[in-house]
């Protein structure tokens, strides 16, 4: 049996079991007007496939069926289909059009938004990966409800994507819309959805998502360093530090770029952080990246960046996988904006994600690790600085000011504040300096994911503040 000819384009996508296929409508409501679909026409379809050689559950809602409406037929189908997975020990992937509710069958439509949630939380407690593709138009209960809480998320270019469709909103409000909201392309950059994908690679995408193949590379923007740091290295700490804040110098993004061998992107409102699910070493992990280069104040992450390290740290902690993190910035965001945003909380929150993370973690610092925000993503088992590196308490300008009054004197604070590689290997601080070049580099990241133990993350600044400490 092949794929629906309703569903998007197949790519690698192959039905072996549909299900539930005899379920119909009772019209509880005796709704005026309204007759049941017929099972065949019902807005929800659920099958077994074979996705790309291996097997997972499929979960299609048609807008073209019913106006892909969720009703009491099409609540069954979802819950079963996740329960299903969930004692299969399977992937779910979704492919979702959708104008909400069934307005004829009332509350036991809404009812099917919580149902669904729960099936979904099931599944997701299993530690088992879901990955929905959002065709035009997903709007309503079913966008708030199972097709929003998918590990990752992609939509059609220029898709209609939101809780509110247009008309609703226009009615509600007097006035449709601007041309800019509830669309894929909004959603994408307020961090809703992780990806814009063409309906030709859906199935392409979906398997990447859950596991089932490899994505593709992590492409980087033009006009961005193609090499390591190759320039002479500075014995003076201060022109260390300038060193590694150099224009054409490699941030966490290139060093993401250079150390994967497949990306599957994770979503974000801030640039200043990235994330994806790589394969790394020949093993899968998740890898969240500073971009020095990117962001509303450059390189300074903002509470929407730490949101997205939040979320790829707690999504590599259901899955177990491991974790790599890449720094280079010279802190977070200090903007009023960013403080109403509750940078610091986020901050707090990512650590608190690596704190509690269960699998092993290893932080790799590439440029200029600057304070907390340099911190939220470098509580890790293991810690390596690259030996053009610098890690520091405080940007020395901005430290000379609060000390001295006198932003003049970085120079001479820099020097004091010990943040060059060995520095931080003699206090405890880094675990190793490693050489600024990609196969020294790849070589020593897979080697301390693979001799990582997960919590000892603690081991190291413990025994560094104890060195720190005189009675």
């Amino acid at each position: 049996m092949t794929i629906d000819p309703l569903a998007p384009e197949r790519g690698a996508a192959e039905v072996v079991e549909s299900w539930d296929d005899d379920l119909r409508s009772a019209d509880v409501l005796e709704f005026p007007g309204y007759t049941a679909p017929a099972s065949a026409d019902e807005s929800v379809r659920t099958a077994l496939v074979d996705l790309a050689g291996s097997p997972a559950v499929w979960i299609d809602c048609d807008f073209r069926r019913s106006g892909g409406t969720m009703g009491a037929v099409a609540g069954v189908r979802i819950v079963r289909a996740f329960d299903r997975a969930s004692a299969a020990g399977l992937p779910v992937v979704q492919t979702v059009s959708t104008g909400g509710a069934r307005l004829q069958e009332g509350m036991i439509s809404l009812l099917q938004m919580p149902r669904t949630v729960s099936a979904a939380a099931r599944h997701a407690a299993a530690g088992l990966r879901s990955a929905a593709y959002l065709r035009s138009p997903t709007t309503g209960g079913v966008f708030a409800s199972f097709a929003s809480l998918t590990d990752l998320r992609a939509a059609q270019p220029d898709a209609t994507i939101g809780f509110g469709g247009p008309r609703v909103v226009a009615e509600v409000t007097g006035a449709y819309p601007p041309p800019t909201s509830h669309t894929a392309e909004s959603a994408l950059g307020h961090g809703l959805i992780d990806a814009i994908v063409p309906p030709e690679e859906c199935w392409d995408w979906l398997a990447a998502a859950v596991g089932a193949a490899d994505g593709g590379p992590l492409v980087l923007p033009e006009g961005r360093p193609a090499a390591p740091d190759t320039s002479p290295s500075r014995p003076d700490p201060y022109d260390h530090l300038i060193r590694a804040r150099g224009a054409l110098r490699p941030s966490g993004l290139e060093w993401a770029a250079w150390l994967t061998d497949s990306w599957t992107g994770i979503g974000g409102s801030d640039p200043a952080i990235r994330a994806g699910i790589a394969v790394l070493g020949g093993r899968r992990a998740v890898v969240v990246a500073m971009d020095r280069f990117a962001g509303r104040t450059p390189g300074a992450p903002g509470p929407g960046a730490f949101r997205l390290a939040q979320r790829a740290v707690r999504l590599a902690d259901r899955l177990g996988l491991p974790v790599v993190t890449l720094v280079d910035t010279p802190g977070a965001d200090p903007r009023p904006d960013s403080e109403a945003g509750g940078v610091a909380r986020e901050i707090a929150r990512t650590l608190l994600a690596l704190a509690e993370l269960r699998s092993p973690s290893v932080c790799l610092v590439v440029g200029e690790g600057g304070s907390g925000g340099a911190m939220a993503l470098a509580h890790t088992d293991h810690l390596l600085v690259l030996d053009g590196a610098v890690f520091s308490v405080i940007g020395p300008e901005a430290g000379a000011a609060v000390l001295y009054r006198d932003s003049a004197r970085a120079p001479e604070l820099t020097r004091a504040l010990r943040m060059t590689p060995r520095d931080l290997v003699r206090l405890g601080v880094a675990d190793a300096v490693v050489a600024e070049d990609t196969a020294a580099v790849r070589a020593a990241v897979a080697d301390a994911l693979a001799h990582a133990r997960p919590g000892a993350r603690d081991g190291r600044p413990d025994a560094a503040t104890a060195a720190a400490v005189t009675s």
